[in-house]
């Protein structure tokens, strides 16, 4: 007599009647037990999908606002160079324009500094 049926079969014994609703409660309880699963599984992958967009969104973000940091820091040195040849052609045409005043200032500066750092 065969005592382990697969999954989902009733039991077949020596006298049927008297073990049949032993079987049903136990199939009842296996089906419950199954549909209980399927309800998690269900759940744990709509989670994981939502958490999955989530991430997807968040790594796009991510990666937007690095190429518009790297676009930015690429325009940055030649803006730099722009600004320091700009001050160096004013400092240069501030000192033609006014050499000696220039002169006196720096000496002034030279000895304000050096007073300062004997402090």
């Amino acid at each position: 007599m065969n005592r382990t049926p697969a999954f989902g079969t009733n039991l077949v014994t020596a006298s049927p009647a008297g073990n049949a609703p032993v079987n049903d409660k136990v199939e009842s309880a296996a089906a419950a037990a199954h549909r209980l699963t399927d309800r998690i599984a269900d759940t744990a992958t709509a989670q994981v999908d939502r958490l999955s967009g989530t991430t997807h969104r968040a790594v796009n973000g991510v990666a937007d606002a690095t190429i518009s940091a790297v676009e930015w820091a690429s325009t940055v040195p030649g803006q730099v160079q722009q600004a320091q040849t700009r001050l160096a052609e004013s400092a240069c045409a501030s000192i033609r324009a006014r050499p000696m005043q220039i002169v006196a200032g720096a000496l002034v500066v030279g000895y304000l500094l050096g007073r300062l750092r004997r402090l």
